[in-house]
């Protein structure tokens, strides 16, 4: 009976071995990522001319990298891809906006008061006349932690507003986990809690840098962009007509004209006493008309099949969307290149399996796992995670690569939030085997522990982690590290900017795709399977399959 679900100390030890040699070459990622991010490719945005590029190519690349097709079962024969059914809306024409607060109506322009994504529940038009708005603080309910921050309301034909992140952000106490957000706090949650108060015409997000992580202009292109979901039955169970985001500065006028002070209803929706507030005299209009579409993205999927136990798998995932053809920036640029987010990841993760490929075959499968639709809501992941090629119970890992910096070696490296997991452990033990030192999410009030692609595989059992680049640099330390953290987020991410840049340093790249290759060596030629930790809410999934790993 092979022996598994080893001890933390344990793992560790067995993953402090000296790795092998590896060949992530700098010069190979700065090729793909040049392709990738061409303007030819359109931003890469699922269900367009973009993706047929896209797919064509990383399938190109994975066979001359000598991986063999891992997808969909097409006459016996696994295909490059597996399909992903998925559902498209897109705002038509223009939006006719306005609020009327104050005793005056103004009209609102989509992506500067608010930020309204394409209605979800399948209605081709969307109308909504002076409906009341309601401030319903965090929009959490939680009964674990006695909190329910609706009370009962009546939110029938109303706009609810709903402040982002979790209750415990501002002052980083409380029974939210402080200042490391907790899936309550992402605005998916707000979405979600808003189709469960049947009657609602939905939610506004208040947009607020520190607690949303990100500026207004993130906010903006990807909620103006076309927006995917899973095919749904009943899609109104799942989506409120309205969702969307709206302006800090906005709100403060709407609450000043209802006689009500933002800041201090703020503090009051940081405890359980917060009742719902609705604002006096303020409404909400808007017309537009919605264009839905069902359309089938891709996964693309190769495989480095196992020398001795091939139904035993470790995955490589990483997203190979981005924003597509989108509102132009102050130049005029309407394409969303996505190079670092996630032209990179996918380049990184090609180099990995021709390292895979070439050397050694492995005792364990490896499977390099292509996602579309990440920046649609993690929905090619999701979608393999709920119809997996390959058996989840048997799946010993995913490592999940995203928006890697290209700003030169690092000291250390991260992870997207605490993965809780002796999986962990041994990516930190390769690290420290190659000199480089673990540094824990520097941002985890910005949930990015839900944001990435690992995410679904988690959440089903399967240990996962998000792999970081990281910060303190060899040339500069951590202030040149954070610098660059700081200027891609303010003026490339989900922006038109986000382009190749001939004068980075892929050299950290390489290092960071090393760092991940030696650790899923060691995963696939070794007979051990990581587990989640004591109190990881993702242990009791995965033991529950326990059996099927003996």
């Amino acid at each position: 009976m092979k022996k598994f679900l080893l001890a933390g100390a344990a793992i560790c030890a067995v993953f402090s071995s000296p790795a092998l040699a590896g060949d992530i070459s700098p010069a190979k990622i700065a090729e793909h990522v040049k392709v990738l991010s061409d303007d030819s490719f359109e931003g890469r945005a699922p269900a367009t001319e973009g993706e047929k590029k896209t797919v064509a190519y990383i399938a190109e690349q994975y066979k001359a990298a000598g991986l063999q097709p891992g997808g969909d079962l097409v006459n016996g024969q696994r295909a490059w891809t597996q399909d992903v059914p998925l559902a498209r809306f897109e705002n038509k024409g223009p939006l006719a906006i306005s609020a009327t607060f104050g005793g005056k109506t103004e009209s609102w322009s989509q992506g500067e008061e608010v930020a309204l994504r394409a209605a979800q529940t399948g209605v081709t038009h969307v109308s909504i006349k002076d409906a009341p708005i309601v401030f319903v603080g965090y929009g959490v309910t939680a009964p674990e932690r006695n909190w329910d921050d609706f009370k009962g309301v009546d939110l029938k034909g109303k706009v609810a507003l709903v402040l982002v992140n979790d209750p415990d952000f501002e002052t980083g106490r409380g029974d939210f986990g402080g200042k490391a957000m907790t899936y309550y706090g992402r605005w998916t949650y707000k979405y979600e809690e808003a189709a469960r108060h049947q009657g609602a015409i939905g939610f506004l997000v208040i947009h607020e840098t520190a607690p949303a992580a990100y500026g207004w202009a993130t906010v903006k292109n990807s909620n103006t962009a076309p927006v995917f979901d899973i095919i749904r039955d009943n899609p109104s169970e799942a989506h409120a007509l309205l969702e969307g985001w709206i302006q800090r500065d906005k709100t403060v006028e709407l609450f000043k004209a209802s006689g009500l002070d933002f800041e201090a209803l703020k503090k009051q929706a940081q405890t359980r006493a917060f009742k719902p507030v609705e604002l006096k005299g303020a409404t909400f209009s808007a017309d537009f008309a919605v264009d839905a579409q069902k359309i089938v993205s891709k996964n693309v999927v190769g495989i480095v099949p196992g020398a001795k136990r091939p139904n035993e798998t470790i995955i490589y995932s990483s997203h190979w969307d981005h924003l597509g053809v989108g509102l132009p920036d102050a130049k005029g640029d309407r394409i969303y290149n996505g190079a670092v987010d996630n032209a990179d990841g996918i380049a990184t993760m090609i180099e990995i399996g021709r390292s895979f490929a070439k050397g050694p075959k492995p005792e364990r499968s490896v499977v390099f796992l292509a996602v579309t639709a990440e920046e649609k809501g993690l929905l090619g992941s999701e979608y393999y995670a709920a119809n997996p090629l390959y058996p989840l119970a048997t799946t010993v890992a995913d490592i999940n690569m995203d928006a890697l910096s290209p700003s030169g070696p690092a000291k250390d490296f991260t992870s997207s939030g605490d993965a809780a997991s002796t999986l962990q452990d041994a990516l930190v033990a390769v690290g420290k085997a190659q000199g480089r030192s673990y540094s824990p999410d520097p941002r985890p009030e910005a949930g990015s522990f839900f944001r990435s692609d690992h995410f679904p595989f988690a959440k089903r059992g399967v240990p996962a982690i998000s792999f970081g680049s990281g910060r303190d640099l060899v040339n500069g330390g951590t202030a040149a590290g954070d610098a660059f953290s700081k200027t891609y987020t303010a003026d490339r991410y989900h922006q038109p900017a986000d382009q190749f840049d001939a004068t980075w340093n892929l050299d950290g790249i390489a290092q960071d795709g090393q760092l991940m290759l030696d650790l899923g060596r060691q995963l696939a030629n070794s007979a051990t399977w990581p587990e989640w930790k004591e109190g990881s809410e993702f242990k009791q999934t995965r033991d529950a399959t326990a059996a099927e790993r003996k």
